[in-house]
């Protein structure tokens, strides 16, 4: 069984998608032992109390220092014990200590195809934003292993969305959300469940 902790910071509809995967039998193999958010009002909470998964919040403004968040942050990880991190939209640059105790075992989903309209400062609506000012007719999202940098970890799976004339940025977010990243997240971590022993 796959124990995963999914880190999310605002509403979880990319945790919604892992949970009614879970429950429908398309990821198979794994459990979701945790949500943790940085983010007091992430609706998430209320989705992984709704599912009844135990939830978290490990929020910066509770802690004198970085570093504090940081300690905490992983304590809660560690207390956990899990096989996989999920980040679902999660706005935290990671402590590069939790990435060397968990590395090859933290994914991501980046709303773009990536190496497009990623890195720093590309996050929810300013990807679209951007992909739409580039004038790109395809889109996406990626799953991607996490490392050091941002966005640059190998990548899982990859899905293109196409652009339509008139779209607006949330329009696009929208649609990138509903045909790639809740399709290619539940796949990735069903992939990745598969494998583990």
């Amino acid at each position: 069984m796959l124990n995963i902790v999914v880190c999310v910071s605002g509403g979880g509809t990319n945790l919604q998608a892992i949970i009614d995967g879970v429950a429908e039998g398309k990821i198979r193999n794994t459990k979701i032992v945790g949500v943790i958010s940085n983010n007091t009002g992430a609706y998430a909470l209320t989705r992984a109390e709704n599912a009844g998964i135990p939830a978290f919040c490990v929020s910066p403004k509770n802690f004198g220092s970085r570093e504090e968040f940081n300690n905490a942050f992983l304590n809660q990880l560690e207390a956990l014990n899990p096989d996989l991190i999920v980040l679902a939209g999660f706005l935290v640059i990671l402590p590069e200590k939790m990435i060397e105790v968990y590395r090859e075992r933290i994914i991501n989903i980046h709303p773009s195809l990536i190496p497009s309209f990623c890195g720093t400062g590309y996050f929810g609506l300013k990807v679209h934003e951007a992909a739409l000012a580039r004038g790109v007719k395809v889109t996406g999202a990626t799953v991607h292993y996490v490392d050091e940098g941002t966005d640059t970890g190998r990548i899982i799976m990859q899905k293109a969305v196409e652009v339509l004339a008139g779209d607006t940025p949330e329009a696009l977010q929208r649609r990138v959300m509903e045909q790639a990243e809740w399709v290619i997240l539940p796949k990735a971590i069903d992939e990745i469940a598969s494998s583990w022993e």
